[in-house]
């Protein structure tokens, strides 16, 4: 019992080292980036650190991918961008599943399953002898990528609706720059070293050991020190009564059935999946157009992860400030004109013909993807609250969605500019339809008004019932 008679809610943390709104499920009203205390912040830093690890391990193959084909037999570009597309193609159906899992047991638990079932093949990738195998390789791998929709639903449990769409920005920002680092330290540090005592064949085929290690270290670690939820883990939660039970899918059903989640699957996957598609067409665009060492064009390669350290969060922080200003229809602007830039930035990257040219307009297309991906989750957590997992899932694919698309017109097309322009037009496309995002008690981008009922505090973000949702399908 409590001070005044008043029974003592039977949750993990009494106190919390963030302030907190009760009325939001005990979400944090602010990040404090430097603060590494549980629930809250040790459960941010623990989802863009596992983000990280997972993008790491899942290109990190990419920057050897010019050694493995000189290595291979028989092996052309075309195979290449064929096991590039296969690594992105499984992380779709992981990233379906993963959604409504994530409503049913929370992110902590699937991140240590994911991250220690990818460092599997991670470990393996010395065995690659064939295309064949090169292409089963990368598809167990892909996997990994689907530990998106944890990232960004684990900081949509911690975080209040007037901070989420910073604080996902930055967990799935630094999550992303995953992907920069992979190119610089795979290809431009250890597998240099690595030759050091080897062969250059034999390094490749030895290298990835280190990542999975890391991989697989992570992915244990994190199940230990940090919570499901701010008043605990899912399995206290449901067995004290705080949590209701929930149906997967159900809630899958309630976020696939909603148009807003299919548009902004669409704008996703013009902007994750356009970075998707820079990550293994980056270091092979630079080698081939400019001459370059493998080595080098790795390290060029990866500037354009390398702007996820911020970037992203500018996104998602310009998202919560339009948004306190213009209320939904600032967080749709933001989402627009972010599309639009990058979409125009494309068509300058591919017309650039100077390397120092390339370098600086992929600088700035790099800074307007990841804005756009930090804006796109701004805008997630409204579209239907109760199934946020489902939702986010479903979004997240659309990023490995695109990368497929956008790969296969890289694989397809012969010359670079061909596929930059079809990849700059889809995008530009993208943009418009955020005119027809309407969400339920929120303004859209020409018509309508905020609802000042519509985002409701105690709903945002609420953990679904299995029998509302079946109500709600």
């Amino acid at each position: 019992m409590a001070e005044g008679g008043a029974p003592v809610e039977p949750k993990k943390y009494q106190t919390y080292a963030l302030n907190v709104d009760p009325d939001q499920d005990d979400k944090a009203t602010e990040i404090k980036l430097c603060n590494f205390s549980r629930p809250h912040m040790r459960a941010f830093h623990c989802s863009w650190w596992s983000f990280f690890i997972a993008f790491f391990i899942w290109f990190s193959i990419a920057p050897l991918l010019s050694e493995i084909k000189n290595t291979v037999p028989g092996m052309t570009k075309k195979d290449l961008w064929t096991s590039s597309i296969v690594s992105v193609t499984g992380t779709i159906v992981m990233r379906f599943i993963l959604g409504p899992a994530c409503d049913k047991f929370g992110a902590r638990v699937l991140f240590t399953v994911v991250l220690c079932t990818a460092s599997i093949p991670t470990a393996l990738t010395g065995l690659i002898n064939s295309v064949a195998s090169l292409v089963v390789l990368r598809l167990f791998i892909g996997i990994a990528g689907g530990t998106f929709v944890m990232c960004q639903y684990w900081s949509s449990r911690m975080f209040t609706k007037e901070v989420v769409g910073t604080a996902n920005a930055l967990v799935g920002g630094w999550g992303n720059l995953g992907g920069g680092v992979t190119q610089l330290v795979m290809g431009s540090v250890l597998f240099p070293l690595f030759k050091l005592g080897m062969s250059p064949e034999m390094a490749w085929r030895t290298v990835c050991i280190v990542p999975a290690v890391v991989a697989a270290g992570t992915g244990i670690i994190v199940y230990f020190i940090s919570d499901d939820a701010p008043k605990g883990n899912y399995k206290d939660l449901k067995k004290n009564g705080l949590m209701p039970e929930v149906s997967a899918a159900a809630s899958f059903r309630s976020g696939a059935m909603n148009v807003n989640t299919w548009i902004l699957f669409i704008q996703y996957g013009c902007c994750f999946g356009v970075e998707l598609t820079m990550n293994n067409a980056a270091a092979l665009y630079f080698r081939e157009k400019f001459e370059m060492s493998t080595e080098s064009a790795a390290a060029i390669a990866s500037i354009f992860g390398w702007m996820n350290l911020f970037a992203r969060g500018l996104g998602g922080f310009c998202s919560d400030k339009m948004n306190a200003k213009m209320g939904m229809k600032g967080r749709i602007l933001v989402q627009t004109v972010l599309l639009l830039l990058e979409g125009g930035m494309v068509f300058i990257f591919a017309n650039t013909s100077s390397l120092a040219g390339s370098i600086i307009v992929m600088v700035f297309f790099s800074i307007f993807v990841q804005a756009a991906e930090g804006s796109t989750y701004g805008i997630v957590p409204y579209v239907n609250p109760p199934c946020t997992g489902s939702i986010a899932g479903i979004v997240g694919a659309g990023g490995n969605t695109g990368a497929v698309c956008f790969g296969l017109g890289f694989r397809q097309l012969d010359r670079w500019i061909d596929a930059f322009y079809l990849m700059a037009s889809v995008i530009l496309f993208s943009g418009v339809l955020s005119f027809f995002i309407r969400i339920k008690g929120h303004a859209g981008l020409v018509c309508g008004e905020d609802d000042p009922e519509g985002g409701a505090k105690g709903q945002t973000l609420a953990v679904p019932e299995a029998e509302d949702q079946d109500e709600d399908a």
